[in-house]
């Protein structure tokens, strides 16, 4: 299986090189994979679509297609592909949706939903790697994806609500400010715990409140700010 970068209307891959083939390789195996785990179609076809290692520094590259989380800088990773995937499904995401996206890191949770959603806005707290990922995103041609720097309040309340939210980073409970941030029927998949062990849950917003499921265990770092946990000094 050859693992293209399919274009459509909101996003596409202009601004992106080639992969060697070696690389080529790597990345048809990883989107194998991800396939065989049970997500849609639709968000193995996401995946296909965000080159991987245009979202990584130089060094990381020979690893850009393994089921890893790789450092990006900041203190921060981007998570393994595996669990990316796990977390999109979860969103159940809409081609109407407009979807809220905390800690960009590198952009590619983003580059993934915005051929998912009609809208996404991504949120993250280290203003280097929010112009990086602005930078990238523009580069590689998503045009649906506005990135924003992280203010006092958790989300982005100035566009809410959201059809969907997704968080990549811990919490020690569901926020309820980024729950208050959902369109009623609104998904929030968001990993919860200590700052070191974590559930992966999804929250849907109910007429009757919080309906929570839990997905798996996972390992992110903490999410930092009001209703989450305090930066340590």
């Amino acid at each position: 299986m050859k693992a293209d970068f399919p274009a459509n209307g909101r996003s596409g891959t202009s601004g992106a090189e080639s992969p060697d083939p070696w690389m080529e390789k790597r990345r048809a195996v990883m989107v194998d994979a991800i396939r065989k785990t049970g997500v849609t179609q639709a968000v193995v076809e996401a995946i296909a679509a965000a080159p991987r290692h245009e979202f990584v520094p130089l060094e990381a590259q020979p690893d850009a297609y393994e089921d890893i989380a790789l450092p990006i800088g900041g203190g921060q990773t981007i998570s393994q592909p595996s669990l990316v995937a796990i977390m999109t499904a979860a969103l159940r995401v809409a081609p109407t949706d407009k979807v809220l996206d905390i800690g960009t890191g590198s952009g590619y949770q983003a580059a993934i939903l915005s051929r998912l959603a009609a809208e996404v806005i991504s949120v993250e707290r280290v203003p280097e790697l929010a112009q990086a990922a602005r930078s990238r995103l523009d580069r590689l041609g998503y045009p649906n994806v506005q990135i924003e720097v992280a203010g006092d309040t958790l989300g982005w309340p100035e566009a809410a609500p959201y059809d969907a939210i997704v968080v990549a980073a811990a919490a020690p409970s569901v926020p309820g400010v980024l729950f208050d941030q959902l369109e009623m029927g609104g998904r929030l998949v968001i990993p919860v715990g200590s700052r070191t062990d974590q559930v992966l849950v999804a929250v849907t917003r109910t007429p009757a409140g919080r309906d929570i499921t839990e997905i798996c265990p996972c390992r992110f770092v903490p999410l930092i700010g009001p209703d989450a946990w305090p930066e340590e000094l």
